[in-house]
């Protein structure tokens, strides 16, 4: 069974930083492109930062700058790196496995994680 298993969230001051864990079970990042998304309460889903096989990254516009993605094929580990951190990143973050279309266009397969709170505070 594929499992994502998100770790690292938690309370930051605006302006602080943190770092965002993916641990993956029955999919490998080795194969598979990566993808940070964030969902805050009564808002759609939306897509953070993505990872291809190759290692090109794709990152959403309010993020650029701010955020980066990477990943570790040995641990099987997909991260993110928040800095400069806003309130309006509050929001539950969630990894996800999925290809690169094109090289600019992320899609996710169906499994994801549960996900870890990130909440900053002005």
């Amino acid at each position: 069974q594929v499992q994502l298993v998100e770790s690292g969230g938690g309370l930051v001051q605006a302006g602080g930083s943190l770092s965002l864990s993916c641990a993956a079970s029955g999919t490998t990042f080795s194969i598979n492109a990566g993808a940070w998304y964030r969902q805050a309460p009564g808002k759609q889903r939306e897509l953070v930062a993505a990872i291809s096989r190759g290692g090109g990254k794709i990152y959403a516009d309010f993020v650029k700058g701010r955020f980066t993605i990477s990943r570790d094929n040995a641990k099987n580990t997909l991260y993110l790196q928040m800095n400069s951190l806003k309130p309006e990143d509050t929001a539950a973050y969630y990894c996800n496995t999925g290809t690169v279309l094109s090289g600019t266009y992320y899609r996710p397969y169906a499994y994801w994680g549960q996900g870890t709170q990130v909440t900053v505070s002005s």
